[in-house]
């Protein structure tokens, strides 16, 4: 069966005006229209409580993408023209009713079969109000598919994400929420499974019979700008790792599935979920390391400690780094650590994944009192992207000794400009009805029965905070997490020296 490539979709946004709708989803329509991936039959209605009419919103959008993109094609006008625009209270019965009627008067000008995409890009707290007011109000009985996107966070903790999606399934079906982590639209995140499936080089050893130790580090050098209101009831944990971060470690760790569909590529990530070794709120410790950023120069310019932000408590209790072990207790990663890090004010921006295997048991090459370099299969996330192999290779010359030799690839050397973004693709996936890169409810709450334990422990006593300079790469507590195993962190920046 033949995937349609131009869908014919109503996009409801509810939430047009905020930061996400002009940042990420209007340019990635946008391009989804200009490359032909988007059927001229859609149409999309932006939500808000501020009193715009179309002609404002349509303003809005050219000069958002006008911004982005500089000068555009000739048919910007004509694609602005597809936006609409209604002001609305998400707990009144009257807006549905007028949202109802507008998606009627839409799907039959623009001939659209009755699909809809309702987007909640807006606060988690009316996810619930809003996907009830829905099916009450007839808006997901239709003729055609209606899916519901969700955006980040799914909850605060395992029984608030329990409620939230009881919520949520009394007015939709699993299959048809969408709960969107723009990381699995990534370029490379989605390439961590051709690596590993469809090369023979790797999959053979992709286990702990050859691999010592699994790092991924995603850092920032920005902190929490405008945003401490909200990472004050995150922090870098909830943030993070609880998403992100699990996901990848989920996708490092699954086994082949035994065919590359939605269901099947779910169902070993679940697996590896599963398998993850519970860490009791006593032992938290043992496993985990967090931190609060202080005052510090990024960039060359000093910036504030974090309880100084705006929004932010001045004895504040939230973590900006987290650094971990994991570990997967399964038959092909027992005794393996997973180490994990993230943070905000450190030295550099990066998310890299770093795949360190085992040495020789003797090594012909390494003499008594010389240290070789491990073999590294290094894949960069952002910004760069691409993969990188560090072998062993003989030094020129005469003495015989050996040099780490780096083999690289860099895909934004070859078609940068024509990778989409991550909610481009992850925006025509779901048009498309492909669940893959979306987070199953599954997913959602062994993460949070994960992340749970680790959360009340911090919260239950108070951090030595703050405990690192901005500009650094974090505590030195971080460091010795891994050296206690006779491990290091692998950096691999520009702007550190191996």
């Amino acid at each position: 069966m033949t995937m349609v490539l131009e869908p014919k979709t109503t996009i409801v946004i509810f939430g047009i005006s905020g930061d996400l709708a002009k940042r990420k989803l209007i340019p990635s329509i946008y391009n989804l229209y200009n490359k032909g991936k988007l059927s001229k039959h859609f149409a999309v209605v932006g939500i808000g409580r501020r009193e715009w009419t179309n002609e404002i919103i349509r303003e809005m959008v050219c000069n958002t993408i006008t911004d982005i993109f500089g000068n555009t094609t000739s048919d910007m006008t004509d694609f602005c023209e597809h936006f609409y625009y209604l002001t609305f209270d998400v707990t009144s019965d009257y807006s549905y009713s007028n949202l109802h009627t507008l998606l009627k008067e839409l799907e039959e000008k623009y001939k659209i079969p009755e699909n809809r995409i309702n987007y909640l890009a807006m606060a988690p707290e009316f996810f619930g109000t809003i996907a009830s007011k829905l099916k009450e109000n007839g808006l997901t009985n239709t003729n055609g598919w209606t899916r519901l996107v969700i955006e980040k966070p799914f909850g605060h903790d395992l029984r608030s994400a329990q409620q939230l999606n009881r919520e949520i399934r009394e007015a939709f079906s699993e299959e048809e929420i969408y709960r969107i982590d723009h990381y699995l639209g990534k370029e490379m995140v989605q390439n961590i499974e051709v690596i590993r499936f469809a090369n023979v080089l790797f999959e053979p050893l992709w286990n702990n019979r050859y691999i010592s130790n699994v790092q991924i580090t995603s850092s920032e050098t920005l902190g929490v700008e405008e945003r401490g209101g909200y990472y004050e009831t995150s922090g870098a944990l909830r943030d993070m790792v609880q998403n992100h971060i699990l996901q990848m470690v989920s996708l490092l760790a699954m086994d082949p599935p035994i065919r590359l569909t939605t269901d099947e590529i779910r169902s070993e990530k679940i697996k590896v979920l599963r398998a993850l070794r519970h860490i009791s709120v006593n032992n938290v410790d043992s496993y985990f390391v967090r931190g609060q950023y202080d005052e510090g120069k990024v960039n060359g310019k000093v910036v504030p400690r974090y309880r100084n932000e705006n929004k932010v408590d001045p004895s504040s209790n939230t973590e900006t780094f987290v650094a971990g072990k994991i570990f997967i207790d399964n038959h092909r990663w027992a005794g393996v650590p997973f180490y994990i890090r993230t943070g905000k004010r450190l030295s550099f921006k990066s998310t890299k994944i770093v795949v360190q295997f085992k040495e020789l048991p003797m090594n012909l090459y390494f003499h008594d009192n010389e240290v070789g370099h491990p073999n590294l299969l290094i894949i960069h996330i952002q910004p760069d992207e691409g993969i990188t192999l560090m072998l062993n290779g003989k030094k020129i010359g005469p003495s015989g000794e050996t040099t780490p030799v780096q083999l690289d690839y860099s895909n934004n050397s070859i078609d940068s400009f024509n990778t989409p973004e991550a909610y481009e693709r992850l925006l025509h996936d779901c048009m498309l009805g492909d669940a893959t890169n979306f987070t199953h409810w599954d997913e959602v709450e062994l993460s949070w029965k994960f992340i749970d334990s680790i959360s009340t422990a911090w919260e239950e006593t108070r951090g030595n905070f703050p405990n690192y300079k901005a500009g650094t790469m974090g505590p030195n507590e971080s460091e010795y997490l891994l050296e206690k195993d006779g491990f290091r962190w692998w950096l691999f920046s520009t702007n550190e020296n191996e």
